[in-house]
């Protein structure tokens, strides 16, 4: 028991670790896969930069999207769209 009662906070700071930091994490990278594996043409979204625009074209080949701006057409990542703000931009109004 004396050896076990050592270890056992260790323990008890990994398990911790593990549900508040760890499984959050992988949880939100999980969401925000399938956020841009659903994005389709004509989707409003937000830039983790803050660019707004509308989704014009997707590349498969390149994890690329064409966004359509006040300022012309620019070729994002998918991965640089950001997954929070782009709900909010298409929630609706209360």
């Amino acid at each position: 028991m004396g050896e076990l009662g050592q270890f056992l906070p260790m323990i008890l700071i990994f398990v911790v670790a593990y549900f508040f930091m760890i499984r959050p994490q992988m949880k939100r990278q999980k969401d925000e896969k399938k956020f841009s594996a659903e994005l389709k043409r004509g989707d409003r979204v937000i830039t983790k930069s803050g660019l707004h625009g509308k989704v014009v074209d997707l590349n498969d080949k390149d994890f690329s999207c064409v966004l359509e701006t006040m300022a012309g057409k620019l070729k994002f990542d998918r991965s640089a769209i950001s997954m929070e703000m782009s709900k909010k931009l298409n929630a609706p109004e209360k």
